[in-house]
């Protein structure tokens, strides 16, 4: 009853958020930041819209939530609903400008994918951390989006001392320990290929891609060992979305997540809506987005 209690209070705190401050979005104690990746480091030009950044400074402060958009995903067009939950919960917030088209299933494929099975994980790595060969797609170094991060967490601890944003970073980069990796669609699955190589507190994957090796046999990289632990890979999808078997056959792939932990939404979506993002934007979630970012604090 406490749970159903508090979730409607929430719910409540979300949808009047528009009144205590239109401008952003969340409620007027919310610190909500704007901050263009080409301010956090000189030689970023490509993807520059701002990032969005979204703490509580009343409460104690928590884990990171770093969370990353979709395919044609705009930060600061990101899901505000979901992110005012995740501050809810204790976290500070983080939804990163990352270059995140062209998608990975626009280049591998077809006879790119015939002459490669590695084409997806080639990409994501090159995307993620920017550190290999991969030629076909333009991402330059700096764009990679663990440089986005770590430069706008060093840029944030310099600039926005209330928010204590030393707490995630650890010799000059990301304390992985200390944030939770989660996103959607293209970003979901760059989150759980971060959980993959990376021992964060937890990962919550939305819809998170459909990368092949070779059709119709699902990406090698989802079978590979994970440094974060299995209890606290968390995923999503909505039953009516094209890509759902896939999906839920990349979950089942990772290893040993449980299955309490995966969620197959189910709610109706909105004429003119698409099921594959209305599980970041369904207000209805609320009470599976509470369960799924667990405490961050």
């Amino acid at each position: 009853m406490k749970q159903i209690f508090t979730s409607l209070l929430l719910i409540v705190v979300i949808n009047s958020s528009s009144f205590s401050q239109t401008s952003t979005g969340f409620p007027e104690e919310y610190k909500v930041l704007h901050i263009e990746p080409s301010k956090t480091d000189s030689t970023i030009s490509e993807a520059n819209s701002p990032h969005l950044v979204v703490y509580n400074p009343e409460v104690k402060q928590g884990k990171l939530l770093f969370f990353m958009p979709g395919t044609g995903g705009i930060a600061l067009k990101g899901p505000k609903s979901l992110f005012a939950t995740a501050v809810n919960q204790g976290y500070h917030v983080i939804n990163i400008s990352y270059i995140n088209t062209p998608a990975v299933a626009q280049i591998c494929r077809g006879k790119v994918l015939a002459e490669n099975s590695n084409c997806t994980e080639e990409f994501r790595t090159r995307r993620i951390y920017g550190n290999n060969n991969f030629s076909l797609i333009d991402d330059a170094p700096q764009d990679a989006i663990v440089n986005r991060l770590t430069k706008l967490l060093i840029y944030l601890s310099e600039h926005d001392k209330t928010g204590n944003w030393d707490t995630y970073l650890e010799n000059g980069v990301p304390k992985w320990s200390e944030i939770a990796v989660s996103g959607q669609s293209q970003g979901g699955g760059m989150a759980a290929f971060i959980a993959k190589e990376q021992l964060v507190s937890r990962v919550v994957d939305f819809s998170g891609g459909w990368d092949y090796s070779d059709k119709p046999k699902i990406a090698k990289w989802y079978y590979s060992p994970s440094v974060t632990p299995s209890d606290v890979w968390y995923g999503t999808y909505h039953v009516t979305e094209p890509a759902a078997k896939i999906i839920r056959e990349s979950y089942d792939a990772m290893g040993g997540i449980p299955e309490s932990h995966i969620y197959p939404f189910y709610l109706p979506v909105p004429e003119g809506k698409k099921g594959h993002s209305n599980g970041v934007r369904n207000i209805g979630y609320v009470n599976d987005w509470i369960e799924l970012l667990g405490k961050g604090n």
